[in-house]
């Protein structure tokens, strides 16, 4: 059993304390519960306020316990004073989770203040209603992603950088020999030279030999010298250089801490959660508390990183009670998350900040260190500054009662790479950062990052093209990899319109009814052109009218660029072999324009065309529909509504012959299914990319005949 600090009796002793470090924890306390707590006992909590990092203690006075109903935990309120109390202005955002301990007995976890009223009086929830914590069902530690072990990628680099740096240096190595051979075939020749000129000066002694002989050996010393001097200075920095690359993840940025009330327990208590967020735009949070509501709950900091550090994964770290520690669901050039202090340390297990992160139940979240800066006094939102480094472990509960975590074991991530060119700066980035594998924050997260990288190198969005390609490796796909390009414009702000694709791709994997899929990583490649790339169609004039079955026809497509010339484009349209006799009518469109199909014009008219089989798409037909959709830059020629029929009779007309051509293509596609003849799986539509989007549809006829 750790022995922890006994409490200060007297202010005086208390003050005395404030030189005496904490123990490091190593096995869980005896626990006071909130039952046996009273009005008046007094007790001390610890927490770490500066850069120091040193752990203090302040003094607490208990007011009461507070009672919530059947369902909910009791609170107890109390109050705080003393020198480190007085040096901070009272209870601050961060130092949720500190513990309380009275009579050397531990009573619970910092949670929350009170909003706009004494920053010295707070709650504290009850440690036995956050050692249920430890206990829970933690099914995501089960869930088996094909994702990347941070340790085993990080040793592998550091075998590959060493087996580089040795190619490298006998690649040196040879180099040097073959310019020492050169060096000493030259001197050689010099030599014999310089002998044959001694020679002709009739020297009987033999000392022209010697001097010839003098300078081949002087020359050679210093060859050597070279060599080894190359090998010496370029093995100690390139050692070195593999250790520093293989540290997987980037370090954070600063982190504004994180402390709250569960919500339930007074209106008068602050009812969000601080969340810190670095390489972050305004617009880009703003864009990310707007989609993701977990995080809209919350309230955002941005807070700074610090420049080329690397935080990294740290393999050996240890905690404390009354230390500063981080929560992330992000982390790299782009974080996301909160800083708090460690209630409760047993092995390798902790409980900290004594109220939930994001309220998400079991999750799979990266516990950090955490280094304090400083605090930042406050009547209402005074908060306790610290950064996160380095990777530390896997938080998996985050509950009303607060969050809980394994130092040591790490969780699965999605590595997200972005690289954004602004052709109108001649500016290029690329930004990396992890997502800890949350399927309910994923696709909100990813879309985030990406419209934060777009929206932090661009000078502006406003107006502008975006041209958005992403890869996606999951094994949500036969062959591994969701590929997907698009453009977007807007007049506006064209970043939140043009990340959506992605978050909607995302999604669906998440979603995935069967089971869970992996995501192994994305890569999203941006392009921005402050100019305006849109057209219109003006025309669509077929070559012939009449064509029979299987036939091809060509559209000359006239289109109008914003602000620029008509282009004229010869457009191949194949008729589908299955096409009736009769007219044929076609929507000539943008790929983003849905006009009324088919099956709304059977939806009209009441009728309903019924499957052989009531169920939903699967996940990977639905991504296949995905990846295969019409696009903003592409025209597409497609079967379209039959126009305005002159009678009901004709309407009737056109509807049996909607419902006919629906079976049989349901038919077709059944016979496709088992393998039949390929002519059937043929598309009805054909898709011609342009390098605008297209932001209109015409329409044009063909008569269809026998054959």
């Amino acid at each position: 059993m750790r022995k922890y600090i006994r409490k200060a009796a007297a202010v005086g002793i208390a003050l005395a304390m404030l030189s005496l470090p904490l123990p490091i924890a190593k096995a869980m306390p005896d626990i006071l519960p909130a039952a046996e707590i009273t009005e008046g006992m007094t007790g001390t909590a610890y927490t770490v306020v500066d850069s120091s990092g040193e752990i203090q203690p302040f003094q607490v006075d208990v007011v009461g316990i507070l009672q919530q109903g059947k369902g909910s935990s009791p609170m107890i309120m109390a109050k705080a004073y003393g020198s480190v109390i007085e040096s901070t202005g009272g209870i601050l955002q961060g130092m949720s989770g500190s513990p309380v301990y009275v009579d050397d007995l531990l009573v619970g976890a910092v949670a929350a203040g009170i909003k706009e009223m004494s920053p010295y009086t707070f709650f504290i929830t009850p440690i036995e209603e956050m050692l249920p914590l430890w206990q829970l069902p933690d099914t995501m530690a089960r869930i088996q992603f094909r994702g990347i072990d941070l340790k085993k990628a990080a040793e592998e680099r550091e075998k590959a950088a060493q087996a580089e740096q040795e190619k490298e240096k006998k690649k040196e190595k040879d180099k040097n020999k073959d310019k020492d051979k050169d060096k000493s075939k030259k001197e050689h020749k010099s030599s014999d030279k310089g002998n044959k000129n001694e020679k002709n000066k009739k020297d009987s002694s033999g000392k022209g030999k010697k001097d010839a002989d003098a300078p081949e050996k002087t020359q050679e010393s210093p060859a050597s010298e070279n060599e080894s001097e190359k090998e010496v200075a370029s093995s100690p920095a390139n050692a070195e250089a593999p250790a520093k690359e293989s540290a997987p993840p980037e370090q954070n940025p600063d982190a504004a801490a994180k402390e709250t009330a569960d919500g339930d327990t007074s209106k008068d208590t602050e009812p969000k959660v601080a969340l810190f967020a670095s390489g972050f735009t305004p617009e880009s949070l703003d864009f990310l508390a707007s989609t993701c509501p977990a995080l809209g709950s919350g309230r955002f900091y941005s807070a700074g990183a610090p420049s080329g550090a690397l935080g990294g994964v740290s393999y050996d770290a240890e905690l404390t009670p009354g230390g500063a520690f981080g929560v992330a669901v992000v982390y790299g050039d782009f974080a996301v998350g909160s800083t708090g202090t460690v209630t409760a340390v047993d092995g390798n297990r902790i409980l900290g900040f004594g109220h939930p992160f994001l309220h998400q139940g079991n999750v799979n979240y990266f516990m950090t260190d955490a280094s304090v800066i400083g605090t930042v006094s406050g009547q209402s939102n005074g908060m306790k500054v610290a950064t996160i480094g380095s990777i530390i472990g896997r938080i998996n509960q985050d509950r009303s009662t607060g969050v809980s975590g394994i130092i040591g074991t790490f969780p699965e991530s999605v590595p997200v790479h972005v690289t954004v060119k602004d052709s109108s700066l001649g500016r290029e980035e690329s930004y990396s950062a992890r997502i800890a594998y949350n399927e309910t924050l994923l696709p909100q997260l990813g879309a985030g990052i990406a419209y934060a990288a777009l929206s932090k190198t661009a000078d502006s969005l406003d107006g502008s093209t975006a041209t958005v390609q992403f890869t996606i490796r999951t094994d949500a796909l036969e062959n591994g990899t969701l590929d997907r390009k698009n453009m977007f414009y807007n007049t506006s702000d064209v970043g939140q319109i043009a990340v959506l694709e992605l978050a909607q791709a995302i999604n669906i994997i998440c979603s995935n009814r069967d089971q869970s899929s992996s995501i192994l990583d994305l890569q999203v490649n941006i392009n921005l052109d402050s100019e305006r790339r849109t057209a219109t169609i003006i025309s669509a004039v077929p070559d012939k009218t009449k064509v029979k079955p299987g036939e091809t026809v060509n559209f000359k497509t006239t289109i109008k660029p914003y602000r620029s010339d008509k282009e004229v484009l010869t457009i191949p349209y194949k008729v589908p072999a299955t096409q009736p006799t009769g007219t044929l009518n076609l929507d000539v469109r943008g790929g983003s324009l849905i006009p009324m199909s088919q099956a709304a014009l059977l939806q009209q008219a009441g009728l309903v065309i019924a499957q052989d089989e009531d169920k939903s798409p699967s996940t990977k037909e639905q991504l296949e529909a995905f990846a295969s959709s019409g696009r903003n830059n592409e025209i597409i020629i497609a079967p379209g509504a039959v126009t305005e029929p002159a009678s009901e009779r004709e309407q009737e007309k056109a509807i049996k012959k909607a419902v006919k051509e629906a079976k049989e293509r349901e038919k077709n596609r059944k016979v496709s299914l088992l393998g039949s003849s390929s002519e059937e799986k043929s598309s009805p539509e054909t898709k011609f990319e342009t390098k605008y989007i297209i932001e209109n549809v015409v329409r044009a006829s063909l008569e269809i005949v026998k054959k």
